[in-house]
């Protein structure tokens, strides 16, 4: 009664043959629906012959009778033969026709049927965890700028590479000022390279109060299209010159953190915290080893469909980024289509992923309680600082308590993965006076 062609691994086209006694049947079933409700002019409700209602209703009944068929035997043939459907059916059908067999076709996208493969006994490599003296240092810089102050120049300053200077500036196309190229008391680093090339060059070696015209040319593929490509002149007023002072790395600089009583307190403490950072990259990297070889050893093609979906998330991530970034909606609405291709591999790559981990998981029998799940959410929920039932509550408005069985189960399964798999530590090169704490 049904015969599937494989069109490609996720892709298949039911066809299916409906004898006229079952047609029939089903066609007279429904007939018989409609005449305890159908109402026609001359006749009792419930009283109308079939051929009357076969004038009135034939269309719609046969309508009813298609549909009831399909959902019937359709679904039959999935169950049957495992098939999980991802996309709606593309159906094909040419309608009832009197002592005929009832056909119609369904092209689905499935997901694709396959055993996994090596996903036991992997030799991967781990790097070890080390923390050195260089990554110390290289993180008390850091809080080092965190607590810097602005100074102003002190002498005939003159503006250099790694000074800040407040200016007004006003650009001119065509001896038009515009507006988009105008600012009052902007602070900017010489040598950030966050205005256009050349802008920042032509502050170099300008004093305190000094003004300066320049021309430059935009570049070509400048975000502001009214001036990419042409040549701007320039006003400049230099308002101010400023020197970023770093604070000392002594006992007073201790005294900013009330946590810590003395710097061997807050280097120690920062030892910990780059070595839970490098065992949680580490990690990271062994997984994506793993990950890298199941795609490798399980190749099929994604299911467009999905491919499609995660596309649309990281397009909507995206633009969520650039709101939360401050840039202007019309100009984000512009950008996000460029993204598209961009993210098809990484999408193609994700979905395939997921599949993988879930055919291991049907395989090994790996399952998620529902205790887990709910002792997930209320994780989640201190750490947003909301009780456990109004966090639930929007989860589920939100529809993504699934996601989080899924990403428990695939946990469970990369644990397995690990718990079968020869490790070898790896230890990372390290540049020279790298010491090792």
């Amino acid at each position: 009664m049904v015969t599937i062609e494989e069109i490609n691994p996720v892709k298949k086209k039911l066809s299916f043959e409906i004898p006229w006694e079952e047609t029939k049947r089903t066609l007279d079933d429904t007939y018989r629906k409609i005449g305890k409700t159908a109402r026609v002019k001359g006749f009792r409700q419930g009283k109308i012959p079939r051929p009357v209602l076969e004038r009135y209703y034939r269309e719609y009944a046969e309508e009813e009778t298609m549909n009831a068929l399909f959902n019937r035997f359709f679904w039959e043939a999935l169950k049957e033969h495992d098939l999980a459907l991802l996309s709606s059916p593309e159906v094909d059908q040419q309608g009832i026709a009197a002592n005929k067999s009832f056909t119609f076709s369904a092209t689905v996208e499935v997901e694709p049927t396959f055993e996994p493969a090596g996903y036991l006994g992997m030799e991967l490599e781990k790097e070890e965890v080390a923390v050195t003296e260089s990554d110390i240092e290289a993180r008390l810089a850091q809080l080092q700028e965190m607590y810097s102050t602005m100074e102003e120049a002190t002498g005939a300053a003159e503006a250099a590479r790694g000074q800040f200077v407040v200016i007004d500036f006003q650009g001119r196309l065509d001896g038009e000022p515009l507006k988009e190229l105008k600012a009052d008391d902007y602070l900017l680093e010489i040598g950030s390279r966050s205005f256009i090339p050349g802008f920042e060059e032509q502050l170099m070696g300008m004093k305190n109060g000094e003004q300066k015209e320049f021309t430059l040319t935009f570049p070509a593929d400048y975000h502001h299209r009214a001036v990419a490509g042409k040549e701007v002149l320039f006003a400049v007023t230099v308002k101010g010159i400023k020197e970023k002072k770093l604070p000392e790395l002594n006992e007073d600089f201790v005294k900013n953190f009330e946590q810590y009583n003395s710097m061997e307190e807050l280097r120690a403490e920062l030892v910990k915290e780059i070595e839970r950072q490098k065992e949680a990259q580490s990690e990271a990297e062994m997984k994506s080893a793993i990950m890298n070889r199941l795609l490798e050893m399980n190749p099929f093609p994604a299911p467009a469909s999905l491919v499609e979906s995660q596309i649309r998330s990281m397009l909507s991530e995206t633009s969520w980024r650039m709101a939360m970034q401050g840039v202007n909606p019309d100009q984000a609405a512009k950008l996000i289509p460029r993204y598209r291709d961009r993210y098809k591999e990484d999408a193609d790559r994700f979905v395939r992923g997921l599949l993988i981990l879930k055919k291991i998981a049907a395989k090994e029998n790996i399952t998620v309680a529902a205790e887990e799940i709910e002792d997930r959410i209320r994780e989640m929920a201190a750490r947003q600082g909301q009780s456990y039932e109004a966090y639930r509550q929007t989860m589920e408005k939100e529809g993504i308590i699934g996601e989080i069985e899924i990403e428990l189960r695939n946990k469970k399964v990369m644990d397995l993965i690990e718990a079968h798999a020869v490790v070898r530590p790896r230890k990372r090169e390290t540049a020279a006076g790298g010491e090792v704490m």
